[in-house]
């Protein structure tokens, strides 16, 4: 087979004519005012676009289906749908145009309608929910004019391809879903048409061995743009091979879009289903990937109490699973924050790949740098750069999606690197590749060209250093955390000052809340449990007050060079109040500061992990860490970075949790501009000044 690589880069025209339907289904909603609120719109006009569109494609053999089900109400399913051409088919003989002939009876007829469908598509009218907006449209005398505005829209196969059906999908989801939370659907389809390019420009092509399957997997897959991009992309490049398409989506409403697309494309809707990806089991257990591509949610929780129920148990267990079993069964190798699961997306892509496998995931910043050395972010992000599996991060400018202006980037991976890009990391700064839209759509103000794209695909292909592209051995990323920390050299002193910062000793302001015993004192009557509490509040005052005496009989001009010295006199001022070794050391760290002419406390004791080194105790509010990344020694760090300012600093690595990584790309791009000088800006100030007063004359004059 020749070299795929010269029909690349594969586009689809920007300039997709969709104005006129998309403004006349606009019109329907119109319709609705009065019964329906304005963000209520939704519930009826995609539902019946959609159903629209299902019904042209079965229009040219609708009466042969008809006629022959009422000859045998038992034909079989498969039967029908050979007969009808798709993998759907309706039964009934109405249609949205002679449903107007029987103006009286158009509830009753339009239900024995959409129960003429077959199971598919009663499927999706049951995400849509739309049987419960029948009745709403009827008694509110709505339904015969938007059955009659539908009808007279034409969304036949042969007048709109699949193409610009998505578009048309897209353009009136977005019009009712201005406000969804960012990252949730409908990805451009330029940005899409760049993510296929770049799977496929590196991809092994083995893959593409004439009459393979080639299977692609989108795990958030919303009304399944993504996928039917990539296919029609794929076919363009002729290889024979068999291009089979796997969807999961969760939201009722886009899963219905999405299976109802699959559908008239005559695609195997079997493999695009309704499931939480991160919740529910694999829907393809025995089936490996040749692609993934997805833009998974941004900032959706798995965890807490704005996680849907069941969520977090799931992914714990995997994670559990994972752990137990050293990575050979589960895909999470850590959690990350409750908050945002988009690296769970990027961990089920990863695991979901067959050997030679490619993805494209789009993400938001956050992944990059989240999370501290142990935290799960930092794991996943260490997981997937020790096993060598990401090979690219492309930044693109905000203001691309159509409900969030943010910046986005595509993270490229591959489970079987050319040998050049092997234990390489790519960054292509792109976020100056775009162009304006001559008209806004919500919040998408920019989108690729095809030289944006051209151009992109050029910096990736040729793997050279430029000052749009950088490239990084992978252990650029990868660090360790030392904690660090001075001797104990803390000089005390007892003094009307100190014993005022003794007050906020957290044991001591425990002992006694103001605030919340003269609440209690106010409750009447008070329950068992806080008659408790008001006394314990008492004797905790009594309690504070005592101990805030008791230093105040120690106070002195002199001071204790000695912190172990220190401590000891603390503790015979306390020798008559119950007060625990470990209240007594906060009262004394409290009460001191660290002085390097102070005495530094040596032990008997060797060792002992962030407290004793070599008998020297160090001191505990000097605790610092420092990353340093695995390409360097970290003697020569520390002896650059950490002894000229603190020359007796020690020290340690814990080898379970030290191991980190970090991906700061922006970092890596940054141009520092010198900023204006105060005396230009002031002329600058005066100018505009004297500009305004100009036009102020001149309206007087006026």
């Amino acid at each position: 087979m020749s070299n795929f690589k010269e029909k690349l880069p594969l586009f689809q025209s920007n300039d997709v004519q969709i104005s006129n339907v998309v403004n006349a289904v606009w019109s329907i909603a119109n319709t609705l005012r009065g019964a329906y609120r304005a963000d209520k719109y939704r519930d009826v006009i995609i539902p019946m676009f959609v159903l629209t569109r299902l019904e042209a494609a079965l229009l040219p053999t609708k009466d042969e289906v008809v006629a022959l089900y009422k000859s045998n109400p038992n034909t079989p399913e498969k039967v029908l749908e050979n007969k009808s051409g798709y993998k759907y088919y309706n039964t009934s003989s109405f249609t949205l145009e002679n449903l107007q002939n029987d103006p009286n009876a158009i509830e009753e007829n339009f239900i024995a309608y959409l129960d003429g469908y077959s199971c598919r598509v009663k499927d999706i009218i049951e995400n849509l929910k739309f049987k419960e907006q029948v009745h709403t449209l009827a008694q509110s005398g709505r339904l015969f004019t938007v059955i009659k505005k539908f009808s007279q829209i034409d969304l036949s196969p042969s007048s709109v391809d699949s193409m610009v059906m998505g578009y048309m999908f897209e353009d009136i989801i977005r019009r009712f879903s201005e406000n969804e939370e960012a990252g949730s659907h409908y990805t451009p389809r330029e940005v899409i048409a760049l993510m296929v390019n770049l799977l496929l420009i590196e991809a092994d092509e083995e893959l593409f061995v004439d009459k393979k399957e080639l299977k692609i997997l989108d795990m958030a897959a919303g009304t399944g743009g993504m996928l039917a991009t990539a296919k029609s992309y794929i076919r363009k490049l002729d290889t024979g091979a068999t291009v089979r398409l796997f969807g999961q989506e969760v939201l009722p409403e886009t899963f219905g879009i999405g299976q109802a697309d699959m559908l008239i494309r005559q695609e195997d809707s079997d493999y695009f289903v309704k499931t939480d990806t991160l919740k529910d089991p694999d829907p393809f257990p025995d089936k490996k990937m040749s692609f993934v591509i997805a833009n998974p949610p941004f900032g959706q929780s798995w965890g807490g109490k704005d996680a849907d129920d069941g969520v977090e148990d799931a992914v714990k267990r995997d994670h559990n699973l994972f752990e137990s079993t050293e990575g050979r069964q589960g895909r999470f190798v850590a959690t990350p924050g409750t908050g945002d699961a988009q690296l769970l997306f990027h961990l089920h892509g990863l695991a979901k790949l067959e050997e030679n496998g490619r993805a494209a995931i789009i993400s938001n910043g956050s992944p990059l740098f989240s999370g501290g050395t142990s935290s799960g972010e930092s794991q996943i992000r260490r997981y997937i750069l020790e096993n060598d599996l990401l090979e690219a991060i492309i930044a693109l400018p905000g203001q691309f999606f159509y409900n969030t202006g943010i910046g986005i980037y595509i993270w490229i991976y591959n489970k079987n690197k050319s040998p050049e890009r092997q234990n390489k990391v790519q960054f292509i700064d792109a976020t100056e590749e775009f162009v304006p839209l001559r008209k806004s759509l919500g919040q998408k103000r920019r989108e690729l060209s095809q030289d944006n794209i051209r151009q992109i695909l050029q910096w990736y292909d040729d793997f050279k250093e430029n000052d749009h592209v950088k490239i990084f051995d992978k252990k650029e990323f990868l660090y360790r955390e030392y904690t660090v920390m001075q001797p104990l050299q803390r000089r005390g002193y007892i003094t009307k000052e100190t014993i005022e910062k003794a007050k906020s000793v957290p044991f001591l302001t425990k002992l006694f809340d103001e605030y919340q015993y003269q609440e209690l004192l106010e409750m009447e009557p008070r329950s068992a449990k806080d008659e408790k509490k008001l006394q314990d509040f008492e004797a905790g005052k009594d309690k504070q007050e005592a101990i805030l005496d008791a230093l105040g009989e120690g106070i002195t001009d002199e001071s204790y060079p000695n912190f172990e010295v220190f401590v000891q006199v603390i503790k015979d001022l306390l020798g008559h109040i119950k007060v625990t070794p470990a209240n007594i050391n906060a009262l004394a760290l409290a009460m001191s500061e660290m002085d390097k002419t102070a005495e530094v406390i040596r032990t008997k004791k060797k060792d002992k992990p962030n407290e004793i080194a070599d008998g020297i105790v160090y001191d505990k509010t000097t605790k610092d860490s420092e990353i340093v990344k695995l390409t360097e020694d970290v003697e020569d760090y520390f002896a650059r970075e950490v002894y000229p300012h603190v020359p007796d600093a020690h020290y340690w690595f814990d080898e379970e949790k030290g191991y980190g990584a970090e991906i700061p790309f922006t970092r890596y791009f940054y141009h520092y501009q010198e900023p204006e000088s105060a005396e230009k800006l002031l002329a600058e100030f005066y100018d505009l000044e004297a500009e305004l007063q100009t036009l102020l004359e001149e309206l007087k004059h006026d």
